[in-house]
């Protein structure tokens, strides 16, 4: 389900997309934290423990025919009519609430994948979760996602440099990217449209690393994407 990188024509449509975000991470016992729009990760002050709530609203919008039958990150098979969702760092098979704040209606769906691949979209849902949202015919809609229940365990992530049409084009970012970082490899994505071939780096311990490594690619004129690695 996605999008970065150098592609063209249909699939750059399906694939990018743009608006602003906000993010909280927040303590279960602390629901009263900072309110207002975010550049990162806002941690609650005195936090117990690892049980966090996350909240995040920004655009959200939905595959469709391009991701039928598809297997997902999860194993499971795309149905375009069931209601799932991509997110980037979210677990996956984690339930979620998704409320549309133009309409205020609001549905549960689970995520079974990972995306959205335009940096400035935070979530990409299944045509039968857009249609339960109200939001199908216009493509996009600005929403607000909660967990329902607390996030626990640790997680790795990794960082996707860029996508491309050409596997040959992925190799040469490959080769230019391995003189400075340790680890850079290539995952195909296939779509029902086209196969894409992103290119994505290292194997990180925190959200924060990779975040770091992220401004580093975007010094080199790349638009990279943090991922939680499954």
């Amino acid at each position: 389900m996605g999008r970065v990188g150098i592609v063209t024509g249909c699939a750059f449509a399906l694939l990018t997309a743009c608006a602003g975000t906000a993010t909280q991470v927040e303590s279960i016992n602390h629901p009263a934290i900072a309110q207002g729009p975010s550049s990162g990760v806002v941690l609650t002050p005195n936090m117990p423990g690892p049980d966090l709530i996350y909240r995040e609203t920004g655009i959200a919008t939905w595959a469709g025919k391009e991701m039928q039958g598809r297997k997902t990150a999860s194993g499971e098979v795309f149905d375009m009519h069931g209601l799932s969702a991509a997110h980037r760092t979210l677990p996956l098979n984690e339930t979620i609430r998704v409320t549309n704040l133009e309409n205020f209606r609001s549905i549960k769906v689970k995520i079974t994948d990972r995306g959205p691949f335009a940096k400035n979209r935070v979530l990409e849902l299944s045509y039968g979760a857009a249609k339960e949202l109200g939001f199908v015919d216009q493509g996009s809609a600005l929403v607000k996602i909660e967990t329902i229940e607390p996030l626990r365990g640790a997680a790795r992530y990794t960082v996707q440099a860029a996508t491309y049409a050409e596997e040959e084009n992925a190799k040469l970012l490959q080769e230019r990217l391995s003189k400075k970082f340790e680890l850079v490899y290539i995952v195909p994505l296939e779509t029902n449209i086209a196969r894409f071939y992103t290119v994505r780096v290292g194997s990180y311990a925190s959200e924060d690393r990779a975040e770091q490594v992220a401004g580093k690619l975007i010094l080199d004129g790349l638009e990279p994407i943090v991922l939680r690695k499954d």
